[in-house]
């Protein structure tokens, strides 16, 4: 048994043990816990130096501030200046005056303006390290003076972002830091927007006071200081504003201790010496505004106005002072003075404006405003722009206008992408939802003809058949957006010359369009070539044109062949007409039903030129403006011809895939004997007719009853006359045009009486047939010898031929014959003839028409195998061709299911599309049974 002390010291040793246990446990968890700790600490140091690299990638140097504000040679002292494209004139510039600005110095600048532009800006200007931590989420917030330099000078071009207001603080530290806090509010001073393009208090105390920032007085320096918050607010632009903000300025200064004698806050406004200027030369206000909202795309716009840089832009100078003088002599003229031609801008005389024509006697428009662009559809830049154009004044921007009748050659395009082509058949007729804007009418017309004419009605025809949601298609690809009301003919879907010029020049360029990815695509023309710094430092190179096929070559040609058809304008415009220029050129006029606008779009290979005239007050008529005077006509030819002068004349070759062949004019179809006009006409490949002309046809007549011959009529009063056949429809204008209308009752003279032993019962009289029909009837009576069949073809054959052989056996009311008429089509007369012993001969006679062809049937939209998005084409335009004379009806089937059938032409259906893969099934009758079918495979998905 242990001895008590050995159980004393065991049990020490077991507490030893358990203690030296706990302590290692607890040494450890200790190790353990400050090894996580340690790594999170380093983790997050790690996070954090990584996070402040990141912030700090890339950060602009401060010392780019000393560079861009140096009093003798800081970048910023030059204002921005716009030359024309050759560099050799000044158009523009962004500052009240073209001279170096000035820049003060601390110790120069008031103390007035100093304090009250801080109490404004920055009231703890002179406390805080040059930032607030304050406000950083919000982008757009820089509450010091120091970020707000950095914001105009160094992160211009950093997006609105949390990072970026991180940056600006980092960097606003640092310029605080190591400039210090009179620096950074001389340079705030010298660079701040005081409105009107004057950056800086030197420019500003210069614009409106007419004095040196050094010399304001105490309301003059409140007042900038108002205005460096809201330029906009300025005592030119917003005198009254201008005056409450300068009050509440002086009351702010005298609250906070500044000032003290109160009769200072009732000082006057002062005296305002300066004026709204710019600087510039004011030859292309709208071209300017033009080429500056362009850049403002890719530059901050307060960055541009600022300074320090050069920008070359694509106007062409001399073009530009004759486009303006030439608007504003024939403005002038139209008011009634009628000697207003004077120089250009430049003093030199206006050679434009000398290829205007003398007005005719009594001609006055008091109300008419003006304008013209002039674009070069190879590279897309813009090469003068005058805008909405009063007697002595022009806007400052293009204007949009009603564009009335100038989209109708895309509503044609749209028509010619699905298979129409310039000689289809359109009718021109009353009785739709639109009327001519003459309220004339024309009938039968080749769509080029409609086109040329302005004959809104086929145009109507052609967007129901199309649907409008493919004409806003197509026009939006032309840079056209229509609005869902707007795609009507004579819509007032109003458009600016610049969109008109770059639709039409895409017609121009061949289907091409030329230009700048300004603000991404689409492309758009440019107003800007070259941006560079006053050190030669390269800001934006828009001198390569980007380009973007729009339609195909083919399909160009097809409008450009119609749009410079001179002679297709003859018939509204007459010969000569201010359309025609002396050299290959498209046209297209463009009127609004309330007679307030009126354009012309045209078009060389190498320019296009675009004119509108109108109303800018809203006046309820403006007396003249008509497409009888063509003023806007002749201002486009007066500018056309100038700006093409020094170009050599050049057309549209035909492409590959396009043929030329002969049709009959109206109709478009093959001439035949009976075609009183044959024209040539240009295709696509593979959209030529095949058919011939069925407009105009050949009748035999009675010409004493008028009535239709047939055979039963003598010989000696049958002639043939030729008529137009119009369809139903277009009845009511044929005969208000007293056009002959050829007869449909055939004539009244009474066929001999049915004779008992020779007739024929079938068939009937006027029956449809194809094929092996039997002769019916009946052959016999006394002293019967033979009996013959024959036939002939027309009303009135002039020649028979035999059915087989003569038949010497009587027949009653039984077979006569069978007659194989498969070779044969057309009307035929059918003579029995009954030879008696006594050498007598008895006859009768029938008529029939043959019809051995089965209809003519081709789908010529959609495609074989074509892909539509239901979202973008929520109805399709099933469009056929289909031939036959006697055509009796055409049955759309889509996965065979009838989904409508159509008695007369143009033989189109508008389907509501559905997604799915789907069979399009078009099947034909004839009056004689004869039937054909086409089918394709098409695809809508979702």
């Amino acid at each position: 048994m242990p001895s008590s002390l050995t159980i004393i010291r065991q049990r020490r040793d077991r507490r030893d043990r358990a203690r030296r246990s706990a302590e290692g446990r607890a040494t450890r968890l200790g190790f353990g816990c400050w090894f996580i700790v340690s790594a999170l600490t380093a983790v997050v140091i790690l996070a954090a130096a990584l996070a402040y690299a990141d912030l700090t990638r890339d950060l602009p140097p401060v010392e780019t501030l000393p560079v861009l504000l140096d009093p003798q040679n800081g970048l910023l002292r030059q204002p921005t200046r716009l030359y024309d494209r050759s560099g050799a004139h000044l158009i523009a510039v962004l500052a009240p005056e073209d001279a170096p600005r000035r820049f003060l110095a601390y110790p120069q600048i008031p103390k007035a303006l100093i304090d009250a532009t801080l109490v404004l800006a920055d009231p703890g200007f002179w406390e805080h390290p040059g930032y607030l931590t304050s406000g950083w989420r919000d982008p757009d917030s820089h509450p010091t003076l120091a970020q707000k330099l950095v914001a105009d000078l160094l992160l211009w071009d950093e997006p609105p972002a949390p990072r970026r207001a991180l940056r600006e603080r980092i960097l606003a530290a640092q310029i605080t830091a190591r400039y210090g806090r009179e620096q950074v509010l001389a340079w705030y001073l010298n660079s701040a927007n005081y409105g009107n393009y004057a950056y800086g208090i030197e420019a500003a105390a210069r614009l409106y006071f007419d004095k040196s920032a050094a010399s304001l007085e105490l309301s003059e320096a409140a007042l900038l200081a108002s205005v460096g918050q809201a330029p906009a607010l300025n005592p030119i632009d917003a005198p009254q504003a201008a005056e409450g903000r300068r009050l509440e300025t002086l009351q702010i200064m005298q609250t906070m201790g500044l000032i003290q004698e109160i009769p200072l806050l009732l000082t006057p406004l002062p005296s305002i010496q300066g004026e709204k200027r710019t600087g510039g030369r004011g030859i292309a206000p709208a071209f300017t505004s033009l080429a500056l909202a362009q850049l403002s795309q890719r530059f901050d716009r307060t960055r541009l106005e600022r300074g320090g840089l050069t920008i070359l832009t694509t106007l062409d100078y001399d073009l530009q002072l004759q486009a303006a003088c030439a608007v504003q002599t024939q403005l002038a003229r139209l008011a009634g003075a009628f000697s207003a031609e004077g120089p250009a801008a430049d003093g030199s005389p206006c050679e434009a404006a000398r290829l205007l024509p003398t007005l005719p006697p009594g001609v006055a428009l008091t109300n008419a405003a003006a304008s013209a662009l002039v674009l070069d559809p190879r590279s897309g830049q813009v090469l003068a722009a005058v805008s909405d154009t009063r007697p002595g004044q022009e806007s400052a921007h293009l204007s949009a206008h009603p564009s009335g009748t100038l989209i109708t050659p895309f509503i044609y395009l749209t028509g010619f992408t699905r298979g129409l082509n310039p000689a289809s058949l359109g009718w021109d007729i009353p009785g739709g939802a639109i009327a001519n804007l003459d309220n004339q009418y024309h009938g039968p017309v080749r769509l080029r003809i409609a086109l040329a004419n302005d004959y809104l009605p086929p145009a109507l025809t052609i967007l129901e058949q199309m649907g409008a949601e493919n004409l806003r298609r197509i026009a939006q690809s032309f840079g056209l957006n229509l609005p869902a009301d707007g795609a009507s003919p004579a819509s007032g879907a109003a458009f600016s010359p610049l969109e008109i010029a770059a639709a039409y020049g895409i017609f121009a360029n061949q289907g091409t369009l030329a230009g700048q990815a300004i603000s991404g695509a689409p492309l758009l023309p440019a107003a800007a070539l070259k941006v560079t710094g006053v050190d030669n430092s390269l800001w934006l190179d828009w001198t390569t044109p980007q380009f973007t096929p729009v339609v195909s070559l083919q399909l160009a040609y097809l409008m450009n062949h119609v749009l410079s058809d001179e002679t297709a304008r003859w018939p509204s415009l007459g010969h000569p007409n201010p359309l025609e220029i002396g050299r290959p050129a498209g046209a297209k006029m463009g009127l609004t039903r309330d007679g307030q606008n009126a354009w012309v779009a045209g078009y060389t290979p190498q320019r296009v030129m675009v004119v509108w005239m109108g109303n800018v007050e809203g006046a309820a008529t403006l007396p003249g403006l008509s497409a009888d005077l063509w003023h806007e006509c002749h201002l486009w030819h007066a500018l056309t011809q100038y700006a093409v002068r020094d170009l050599p004349p050049e057309s549209w070759t035909a492409p590959a895939g396009i043929v030329k062949m002969d049709v009959c004019d109206r109709s478009g179809l093959l001439p035949t004997a009976a075609c009183p006009n044959v024209v040539s006409e240009v295709f696509i490949s593979g959209n030529e007719p095949t058919h011939a002309d069925t407009l105009y046809q050949t009748f035999q007549i009675n010409r004493e009853t008028g009535y239709l011959a047939t055979v039963f009529t003598s010989p000696e009063l049958v002639e043939e006359r030729v008529y137009m056949v119009v369809p139903p429809e277009a009845r009511r204008w044929a005969e208000s045009a007293a056009l002959p209308i050829p007869p449909t009752t055939y004539d009244v003279i009474q066929q001999p009486p049915v004779l008992p032993d020779v007739h024929i019962t079938s068939p009937s009289l006027f029956a449809d047939v194809r094929g092996k029909i039997k002769i019916s009837g009946t052959a016999a009576g006394a002293a019967f010898a033979f009996y013959r069949l024959e036939y002939g073809q027309g009303l009135n054959p002039q020649f028979w031929t035999q059915i087989g052989s003569d038949v010497k056996a009587p027949v009653a009311e039984s077979t006569l014959a069978e007659w194989d008429t498969s070779d044969l089509n057309g009307l035929y007369a059918l003579r029995l003839l009954v030879v008696r012993a006594d050498s007598r001969l008895e006859m009768v006679v029938t008529q029939v028409s043959i019809d051995n062809t089965p209809p003519q049937v081709a789908i010529l939209y959609p495609a074989e195998g074509q892909v539509f998005s239901r979202a973008q084409d929520k109805q399709i335009a099933f469009q056929t061709q289909v031939n036959d004379a006697y055509l009796a009806s055409v049955e759309f089937y889509v996965d065979n299911v009838l989904v409508g059938k159509v008695s007369a032409a143009p033989f189109s259906l508008l389907w509501q599309a559905s997604a799915g893969n789907h069979t399009l099934r078009l099947v034909a009758h004839d009056r004689a049974g004869n039937e054909a079918e086409a089918r394709v495979d098409f695809v809508v998905a979702r």
